[in-house]
């Protein structure tokens, strides 16, 4: 498996996503075999949210994590906050929080629940009309300083927002979370990519197969990619659609970290395939054409 290197924090170049934890429906030592599972394959960097599950996943990777501790040492844990959900948190309207008391307060929440002393990466979420940036970069080096967190980054943020949230920091903005798949073809061609590329900064693809959307019958987009995929796969030896899509994203040169939804370890050791595949040019643009319905310009 090939690392990645984010500004002195070493991710593994594909992430295990733990967002639907709770659907997969496993004890807590399924959850700790399949942990140990893509740990052996390489997979050692794990993405939560505080919001997951109705806030529940990250206690539940915990209570797997609390049955052999050492594992932390092994592994990369990712977080985010700013978000606010009704539900177990008594919200009665999704909005956002990046005030520095609702940080520091998730952040500690989060690593209670995980089982750990602290987060190698934060993310805020989604970027908030209301954040100050000043204040969020108090509370983000507050927990710097505490020892609660390494590294830092933004999720779903524009290349305007990360620079003014930068701007305000010390300590280096080293991701962005971003939505990423040819239904999701935005941060090509609105700055996105290129801000990160031109910073030098690798991004987080989340959604890489549109959510499932990837699979719909109805979609008549998702399925003119498909018949695309499927095409390339035969051509190059590929197992899998799935696995021409994700070599399509490492492709790109801002090189994406993509993350991987799914609790099957047979999906994650398919998708990792991809890093021994070659697009041509070409083939790359087939699938962008697919995706759009025209040719490039």
């Amino acid at each position: 498996m090939i690392h990645a290197d984010l500004h002195g924090l070493t991710l593994s170049r594909f992430i295990a996503g733990y967002w639907r934890l709770l659907d997969w429906q496993m004890s807590p030592q399924q959850r700790l075999r399949f942990l140990q599972q893509h740990l052996e394959l390489g997979i050692s960097s794990c993405d939560h949210a505080d919001i997951y599950g109705d806030y529940q996943c990250e206690a539940a990777f915990g209570e797997a994590l609390r049955l052999k501790p050492a594992l932390r040492q092994q592994l990369q844990l990712i977080s985010k906050c700013g978000i606010c959900l009704p539900g177990r948190k008594g919200y009665e309207l999704p909005h956002y929080n990046t005030g520095a008391g609702h940080i520091l307060h998730q952040a500690e929440r989060s690593l209670n629940k995980l089982n750990t002393d602290y987060l190698d990466l934060l993310l805020i979420h989604r970027p908030d009309p209301l954040m100050d940036a000043d204040e969020v970069a108090q509370a983000l080096e507050q927990l710097h300083r505490d020892g609660k967190v390494r590294y830092f980054g933004v999720s779903n943020f524009t290349p305007s927002q990360f620079d003014l949230l930068q701007s305000r920091l010390s300590l280096p903005l080293i991701t962005n979370q971003i939505e990423i798949s040819p239904l999701r073809m935005a941060p090509l061609h609105d700055g996105t990519l290129d801000h990160l590329q031109q910073q030098r900064i690798r991004p987080m693809a989340w959604s890489c197969l549109g959510g499932g959307r990837l699979f719909s019958p109805e979609d008549p987009q998702a399925r003119s990619i498909r018949m695309e995929l499927q095409h390339i796969a035969e051509e190059i030896g590929a197992v899998g659609i799935d696995q021409v899509l994700y070599a399509w994203l490492l492709a790109l040169p801002s090189q994406p970290l993509p993350i991987l939804g799914s609790g099957k370890i047979e999906r994650l050791q398919q998708a990792l395939g991809a890093q021994q595949l070659v697009l041509t040019r070409e083939q790359w643009f087939r699938i962008w054409v697919a995706a759009t319905g025209h040719n490039v310009p």
